[in-house]
């Protein structure tokens, strides 16, 4: 009987060894993904008199110098295709509190015409043109409603990024039902 003890013990002590390993590993992956998940997007007011009056070293659409470069690039998808849906933006610094984001303004009859899925694309084509100038994005309309988020998480390689979007009419289908 001793003789069966020790394969015994040696079976008992890899599996010991495996499950520890492995719960180890888990545990290693969540804190990574803890760590390298996107934020949420910045709880900070929409600040619509910024439009008229910029302050500081804070952007817009109209500030924009189309003769030299300006950071976040976002005066060509407005002047291309974004033309009628985007009304406007307004792009704040990296401070001590926050990363630096934009805010665009959409037009809220044209957003509402838009099916989940044709919202989303808006949102990730110019969550990603903003964010290689790490720029992160919120969508509002004029009555300063959070419709959509573009968030990235810019001390990892590559960002880690995430789209909020509203929960509304999420199938793509135009009417609810």
């Amino acid at each position: 009987m001793t003789r069966y003890k020790v394969p015994y013990c040696k079976t008992l002590l890899r599996l010991v060894t495996i499950s520890l390993t492995t719960i180890s590993l888990v545990s290693i992956r969540a804190a990574i993904a803890e760590t390298t998940s996107a934020p949420l997007p910045s709880n900070a007011p929409l600040e619509l008199s910024l439009l008229k009056k910029p302050k500081g070293s804070v952007i817009t659409a109209s500030t924009v110098n189309p003769g030299k470069l300006t950071i976040p690039r976002l005066w060509w998808p407005q002047e291309s295709a974004e033309d009628k849906l985007l009304d406007n933006w307004i792009a704040y610094p990296t401070t001590d509190k926050e990363p630096a984001r934009v805010d665009l303004i959409v037009n809220q009859q044209l957003w509402s015409l838009l099916d989940y899925l044709e919202r989303y694309d808006f949102v990730n084509r110019l969550g990603t043109a903003a964010r290689r100038d790490n720029y992160n994005v919120r969508v509002f309309n004029y009555q300063q409603e959070l419709l959509a988020a573009y968030t990235c998480n810019f001390s990892t390689f590559p960002a880690s990024c995430s789209i909020q979007m509203n929960a509304q009419n999420k199938l793509g289908w135009r009417r609810s039902f």
